[in-house]
C-alpha cells in the first residue's frame, strides 16, 4: 500500500443536493475523526455527524462513512463524507483534511490504488473509466460485464491456451534429437491458427463498436436549402439552426446532442455541398466533408419536389465512397409538395416533411443504432486493449512460419512474446508507465 492519505471530491461540481468528499489511506480514520470530532467510527456505518474546522467552527451536517481496509475499493482505509451539495461545502471539507496531513489525489489515483492493491486489474479499471462515460445503455451493460470479470476470463483462456503450446515446444528443445510428432504439430498449428482467426475477428468487431461507448455521430448532408437545417430543428425540438430560403445560410458545420431510442447521438448539420467561390462557404463545405468522414451514419437529404440537379449528383457520387463501410439513410424531404424528384428507384428512400412528420426517419435512425448491438461477442473498450489484440495476432502468424521450419527456439520466443502481451490486457508485467498514463485519463476523485 501507498503510506501517503489522498482526498478528492468524488461528484462533480455545480449546485446539487449532495456532494461526496472521499478520503483513502492509512490516516484517513484519524482525519476522519479530527472532523467529526467523535471518538470512533463504526466501519460500514453511515454516521449523521457535524463536521468542524481546526477553529472548531461549524462547516457542515454530514452523512460519515469509514470502510476498514482491506474491505474498501482502494483496499486501504477509505472515508467518505456526503455532505450538502455545491462547490464550497465540499471544499472546505477537502482544505480541512488537507491541512491534516492529507494531499489532494490526482486524476484515476483512487482506482490506481484498487488495482496496486489487488482489488481489480486493468480490465475492471479501463471498464470503470469507460462506465462513467458510457453514452449508451447497451454499452453500459457491456461494461458491466466486463466489471464482472468476462473479459479477464476470456483473456485467462488465450494465456493458458498459449502456456500449453509453449510447454510442447519447450519439452521438444529440451530433447532436441527428438522430432515434435506429427500430430502434435498439427493440433499446435491448428490452435494457433484458431486463435489468430478468433483474434482478427474481435478486433474487426471492436474497431466498429466505438459509438456503443462514446455515442454515435449522425452526419446530415445535401444540397444548400434542402431541408437539413430544418430536419436538425425538428430532431431537437427547437430552433438550433436558422432557417432561410436563402441558399447557403448554414456555413460551419452545427453539432447537438440528442437521445434517439436509448442511444445518446452527436447530430451534425453541415454546409450545403456546392460549387461556389465564396472564402467562407468554401471552407464550411470542406468541414462538411470531414464530418462525413467522422459520421457513423450518413443522413443524405434531397428536394422531394425539384429533380435531381448537379450538386444531387456530387452528393451522391461522394457518399457513393462511403457507402460500404458507414449506413447511409437517404431521405427525401418536403413530400409536403408535389414530387417532382426523380432519383433511382433501386435506392431506398424515406419520404418526410420536416414542416409535418419524421417519424418514420427517427425509426429508421433507431433501428440502425440498434444493429450495433447485436453481438454476444467479447468486445474491447479501448485503443490499448485493441492495439494488444492486433499484436498478439501478428505475433502468433509470424511464429507459425518458424515452426513450420523447425526453429523451435525462436518460435518459444515468440510464443513467450504473446503470452506477455495477452497478459498485459489484465495485468502487464511492466506497466508503470503505462499506468501513470491510463489512470491520468480518469476523471478526478475516481
Amino acid at each position: 500500500m501507498v503510506d501517503d492519505t489522498i482526498v478528492a471530491i468524488a461528484t462533480p461540481f455545480g449546485a446539487g443536493s449532495i456532494a461526496i468528499v472521499r478520503l483513502s489511506g492509512k490516516n484517513s480514520y484519524n482525519i476522519a475523526l479530527n472532523l467529526t470530532k467523535k471518538s470512533s467510527l463504526t466501519p460500514r456505518y453511515s454516521h449523521l455527524s457535524k463536521l468542524y474546522n481546526s477553529s472548531l467552527e461549524l462547516i457542515d451536517e454530514a452523512i460519515v462513512i469509514y470502510f476498514k481496509a482491506p474491505h474498501s475499493f482502494t483496499a486501504e482505509d477509505v472515508v467518505e463524507f456526503q455532505c450538502h451539495g455545491g462547490f464550497i461545502v465540499a471544499n472546505m471539507i477537502v482544505n480541512e483534511c488537507l491541512k491534516n496531513g492529507a494531499r489532494m489525489a490526482n486524476s484515476g489515483e483512487f482506482t490506481k490504488r484498487a488495482f496496486l492493491n489487488g482489488r481489480i486489474d486493468l480490465t475492471k479499471a479501463e471498464a470503470i473509466a469507460k462506465l462513467i462515460e458510457s453514452k449508451n445503455e447497451f454499452g453500459a451493460k457491456i461494461l458491466a460485464r466486463q466489471l464482472n470479470g468476462e473479459l479477464k476470463s476470456e483473456i485467462e483462456k488465450f494465456r493458458e491456451q498459449l502456456i500449453e503450446i509453449l510447454a510442447y515446444i519447450e519439452v521438444t528443445i529440451d530433447y532436441a534429437e527428438d522430432d515434435l510428432p506429427l500430430s502434435v504439430h498439427e493440433d499446435i498449428v491448428k490452435k494457433l491458427q484458431s486463435l489468430v482467426e478468433r483474434f482478427n475477428k474481435i478486433v474487426a468487431i471492436s474497431s466498429k463498436k466505438d459509438g456503443i461507448f462514446d455515442g454515435f455521430k449522425v452526419c446530415i448532408v445535401g444540397k444548400p436549402n434542402v431541408g437539413k437545417s430544418s430536419l436538425l430543428n425538428k430532431l431537437l425540438n427547437y430552433d438550433r439552426a436558422i432557417v432561410s430560403n436563402y441558399a447557403g445560410t448554414t456555413r460551419d458545420t452545427i453539432e447537438e446532442n440528442l437521445k434517439i431510442g436509448t442511444h445518446l447521438v452527436k447530430i451534425v448539420d453541415t454546409a450545403g455541398i456546392r460549387q461556389t467561390d465564396e472564402h467562407v462557404e468554401k471552407v464550411g463545405i470542406e468541414r462538411t466533408l470531414n464530418a462525413i468522414k467522422e459520421a457513423d451514419i450518413i443522413v443524405a437529404m434531397f428536394d422531394y419536389s425539384s429533380k435531381l440537379d448537379n450538386e444531387d449528383t456530387e452528393i451522391l457520387n461522394i457518399i457513393s465512397d462511403f457507402q460500404t463501410n458507414k449506413d447511409v439513410i437517404f431521405v427525401l424531404n418536403k413530400s409536403d409538395l408535389p414530387k417532382m424528384i426523380d432519383i433511382d428507384e433501386n435506392l431506398e428512400c424515406l419520404s418526410v416533411s420536416c414542416k409535418q412528420d419524421i417519424s418514420n426517419l427517427i425509426d429508421k435512425l433507431n433501428s440502425t443504432l440498434s444493429k450495433y448491438e447485436h453481438s454476444e461477442d467479447i468486445i474491447l473498450i479501448s485503443n490499448r486493449q485493441i492495439e494488444i489484440v492486433k499484436s498478439v495476432s501478428m505475433t502468433i502468424e509470424s511464429s507459425l512460419e518458424l515452426l513450420e521450419n523447425g526453429e523451435f527456439e525462436l518460435f518459444s520466443y515468440h510464443i513467450n512474446e504473446s503470452i506477455q502481451l495477452i497478459s498485459s490486457i489484465s495485468k502487464p508485467y511492466n506497466y508503470d508507465e503505462m499506468l501513470d498514463k491510463m489512470f491520468s485519463s480518469f476523471c478526478l476523485g475516481k
